[in-house]
């Protein structure tokens, strides 16, 4: 299914969004738009378990924000949709994993795109750069971001200079999963995403939200909030029949059979 800029592929519980803008992918704001309403739609779809998000072609995963919708007019503070810039930088209550397959060139926003997914996979090939440095201007979410992926010296050097990172030093730094060969990129993805949506998608909801509203607290106050089931996952996941099934199916040795409720 195509809409647009996008690519969109439904293979059971697994959504696959490929970006596909010629000649690099960038992403103007009605671009956006579309992948905001694509990630919503995954976002509240209980029969869909993961998202894959990579580019067309084989140069370029995204080029970040579309200069040319820059020199016409639009400006870097736009409307990009619920999920911001991208579809996933700020979809609220995205519960579900996605995983960024890089195919090519991750460039300013093209990199904080991959950087608003899960796990990370890149080709051989693929490259990651910041450059908005050089054009004066503020790589924010990725300022925001970087330095809590990667130690806080590496992350300061590609914002500050914005020099390119290949795929071998972003493995060794921990920003990415996986370095494949190009030609295994999406194969090896697709079995990734398999893995997960045969996991226990309750726990991966529980993960997530955990993850993202605990950043800023102290490790006693998020661990009392979880113990409370203050956070909505939690609570479900606590009284699921799923954490009961993990438990017998523990104690008698099997894999468990997950139901997602």
């Amino acid at each position: 299914m195509s809409s647009g800029p996008l690519h969109v592929t439904r293979n059971g519980p697994v959504l696959e969004v490929v970006l596909d803008r010629p000649k690099a992918n960038a992403i103007d704001a009605a671009t956006s738009r579309v992948m905001s309403e694509t990630f919503v739609k995954f976002r509240d779809d209980p029969d869909l378990r993961v998202a894959i998000v990579t580019g067309g072609g084989e140069k370029f995963f995204c080029a970040g924000w579309d200069l040319k919708a820059g020199a016409a007019g639009e400006g870097p503070v736009s409307d990009y949709g619920e999920g911001g810039f991208g579809g996933i930088q700020e979809l609220p209550n995205l519960n579900k994993p996605i995983i960024a397959a890089v195919n090519g060139m991750a460039v300013g926003g093209g990199f904080e795109l991959a950087l608003s997914a899960d796990m990370i996979i890149a080709a051989e090939h693929a490259r990651f750069a910041l450059p908005e440095i050089k054009a004066g201007t503020l790589a924010d979410a990725a300022t925001i971001k970087l330095p809590r992926r990667i130690p806080y010296h590496v992350a300061m050097d590609l914002l500050l200079t914005g020099r390119w990172m290949e795929s071998d030093e972003a493995r060794m730094r921990g920003l990415v999963n996986e370095v494949v060969p190009a030609g295994e990129l999406m194969t090896r993805a697709r079995a990734l995403a398999k893995m997960l949506a045969e996991g226990p998608t309750l726990v991966f909801a529980a993960i997530k939200e955990v993850v993202r509203e605990t950043e800023g607290m102290q490790f006693t106050e998020a661990l009392r909030r979880i113990n409370e089931r203050r956070f909505r996952t939690v609570d479900i996941l606590y009284s699921s029949e799923d954490q009961r099934e993990g438990a017998i199916a523990f104690a008698e040795k099997r894999a468990p059979v997950w139901k997602g409720r």
